[in-house]
């Protein structure tokens, strides 16, 4: 008997010296909702087996909103190096969604912490298995645990993110009707979510208030009266834009600077449907030079709207609306800057089809800019911005959730930059472009002419046209002087590319490593095969072949949802919110007598009232800075962990720092100050 309880005593304290006890911590979001009152059960999964599957549960509250618990969690063997974090919730009395940010694994030994980032919602009873935060591609893993639970991972999200043609035409995108149908994951936080829904209805509200005030649905009766919507809604460039915007350097200046600074280009030979004459535009040179002179000398340029030709117009409260497919030339003045010296409002000249010159009457002059400026509204809404950000940004954002796990090291890069995309999207697609959203309430191309548009510009895309330096050169405009959306955009892309090579060299040795990782190769074939779908001559090809190729696209994709996004949305509500100067819609068809344009006839032409009100809320909704950004560079969810990529990244944001400086140094003492491109005004991705 003595012998038996001494045998067993024996195996309790030989099974306690091979228990191992290890400290969890977990730590839950920080935004509104993201704790819970369910149960969180915690399974650690080693090299050699698995922990006692562990009920969280300390005294008090667990997983409130912001908490970092900690937990002891038993192992009756020893795991051996952890590879995978199983974490569970299940319901208890009601449904309660959590969001875990991360959990770090301490054996009480002493051994190495290890950190398993997560930044995933769990939604109903769900089991989900993490792993440690270091980076690796599908080479680097060895372990058949490893691999699978990569395998497993993929197949799961390729299952919840599909592809789909919303339109033809046109980039493909998610498959969600609306915001609703989209993951947790996916969607915007509740704060986002509130203050999105809020600042409309706000915005919509005091307008509407302005509405009744002055004559719901009217025209105004002079450019003064567009003064009585500037109540509450208003910025220091929109003001200083109501108090110039008749003037051409101001009209130069915004080709530059403007909402849409990629429209521009060197003009090296007159275009055969654009009859300009020397003589025309003789007043408007320096003296002592020419046309002839000024066009070899590279100082005329061109903006061509030759897109707008033939787009189906919208129909607003039974009312035609009306479109101009313009040619601007421009000249850069070696005293008065960048200045319109002849303007043409369709692409075929004729009788009824005059050019407009500075010396021509004031209010024909005026007119025609107005027109220009109208296509410009078209073009950057729905083409530089819409088109050209969002919708290429949600390609590589859909194809990066279906083909690239979470410990890839391109997730990881570009995870951040992806945040709240896809939601954005579909409320953009359901509440502005479809046929009962905003813009075909108000905008000229709004209804079948958007799309349209979208398609052309879609056909001509080139992935060349998205690399900033490429652009500039390809549109000669790399000599303009004080072209700041050029200077800006090109410190900030050697800074982003600088970034991302380093990243890119820390994980793939060789550009044979770039060639032989299949995550990596699927992602690219998903880009250019799924998502870029009937665009032959886009120039992205399906396989990756070098660490530099690799770099570059990344760049692109930082780049485009960081800076050229910041450029293009930033400052629509400063330049649009004083109507005239952009409008959204004309009620008139272009002018064919110069001398027959009158004011009365300018206000018939403009937005009315509601429709000016509109305009004004709407840009400003979508202008604004928003209350939960994180700026460029920065990263509060912490999905690399190891040493070296945290020196990259602080390497990254001391040179952004640098770049803040130098832009501000730059702008003190102009009056008009370029302050869209400041690294701690862009956001770390595309959320508005």
């Amino acid at each position: 008997m003595k012998k038996t309880l001494f045998v067993e005593l024996l195996g309790v304290r030989k099974q306690e010296e091979r228990m191992e006890v290890y400290t969890v911590t977990v730590a839950t979001g920080t935004s509104e909702y993201s704790g819970t009152n369910n149960y969180i059960y915690v399974t650690l999964i080693g090299e050699n087996g698995e922990s006692e599957r562990t009920l969280l549960d300390n005294p008090g509250l667990d997983f409130c909103r912001g908490a970092v618990d900690q937990y002891k969690v038993v192992s009756p063997s020893p795991l051996g190096s952890v590879l995978l974090v199983r974490l569970e919730k299940q319901r208890y009395w009601v449904e309660d969604n959590w969001f875990c940010r991360y959990v770090t694994v301490e054996p009480d030994d002493g051994g190495k912490v290890q950190t398993f980032p997560c930044y995933r919602w769990f939604v109903g009873d769900l089991k989900m298995e993490i792993r440690e935060g270091k980076a690796t591609t599908v080479m680097d893993d060895s372990s058949p645990k490893l691999l699978e639970h990569r395998k497993t991972e993929l197949q799961e999200r390729r299952k919840t993110y599909r592809w789909i043609t919303w339109a033809p035409g046109i980039p493909r995108c998610i498959d969600a009707k609306t915001e609703a149908d989209l993951p947790q994951d996916a969607r915007f936080e509740n704060e986002k979510r509130s203050d999105f829904e809020h600042s409309l209805h706000y915005a919509l509200l005091e307008l509407s208030l302005k509405k009744l005030t002055i004559r719901f649905g009217k025209s105004w009766n002079d450019l003064e009266d567009f003064k009585r919507i500037f109540w509450k809604l208003r910025s220091p460039i929109a003001e200083y834009c109501m108090e110039h915007w008749e003037e051409d350097w101001l009209f130069g200046y915004q080709c530059l600077n403007g909402s849409n600074p990629r429209m521009i280009q060197r003009c090296k030979t007159l275009p055969e449907n654009f009859p300009v004459t020397a003589g025309m535009v003789q007043r408007s040179m320096a003296d002592g030079t020419t046309l002839t002179k000024e066009l070899k000398a590279g100082n005329i340029y061109l903006l061509d709207y030759a897109i707008m030709e033939g787009i189906p117009t919208n129909t607003i409260k039974g009312k035609p609306q009306f479109i101009a497919a313009p040619l601007c030339l421009l000249y850069q003045h070696p005293d008065d800057g960048l200045i319109p010296i002849a303007i043409q409002l369709e692409q075929t000249p004729g009788l009824d089809t005059p050019i407009f010159l500075p010396t021509d009457p004031p209010l024909a002059w005026l007119l025609a800019k107005m027109w220009v400026r109208h296509a410009e509204f078209q073009v950057f809404q729905l083409l530089s911005h819409l088109l050209r950000t969002h919708l290429v940004v949600e390609v590589f954002c859909v194809a990066t959730l279906r083909q690239l796990p979470a410990v890839h090291p391109i997730y990881k890069l570009l995870a951040p930059h992806l945040r709240y995309t896809l939601e954005i999207n579909c409320r953009g697609r359901t509440q502005l472009i479809s046929d009962t959203g905003i813009f075909k309430r108000v905008v000229s191309t709004g209804g079948k002419g958007l799309l349209i548009l979208a398609q052309r510009e879609y056909k001509v895309l080139t992935y060349r046209s998205l690399q900033p330096r490429s652009d500039f050169i390809d549109r000669g405009v790399m000599q303009i002087s004080n072209y700041f959306y050029r200077d800006h955009s090109l410190m900030l892309w050697d800074a982003i590319h600088s970034f991302v090579s380093g990243m890119v060299n820390l994980y793939y040795q060789t550009d044979r490593d770039v060639q032989q990782d299949a995550e990596l190769q699927a992602w690219i074939r998903d880009v250019t095969q799924e998502g870029f779908t009937e665009l032959p001559n886009f120039g992205l090809k399906s396989k990756l072949s070098s660490r530099e190729e690799l770099s570059t696209l990344l760049s692109v994709i930082i780049f485009t949802t960081t800076a050229q996004h910041a450029a293009t949305n930033n400052g629509q509500f400063d330049w649009c919110a004083w109507v005239p100067n952009t409008p959204c819609t004309m009620r008139l068809p272009p002018p064919t007598d110069k001398d027959a344009v009158t004011m009365e006839m300018i206000m018939a032409t403009l937005p009315d009232v509601s429709q000016s009100c509109v305009q004004m809320a709407i840009t400003w909704h979508l202008g604004r800075a928003q209350p939960d950004a994180i700026p460029l560079g920065q990263y509060p969810e912490q999905h690399f962990t190891e040493g070296r990529a945290l020196e990259m990244i602080d390497s990254f944001r001391k040179e952004l720092k640098k770049i803040e400086e130098q832009i501000l140094n730059q702008s003190a003492g102009l009056d008009l100050q370029y302050l869209f491109l400041l690294p701690s005004r862009i956001e770390n991705s595309i959320t508005i």
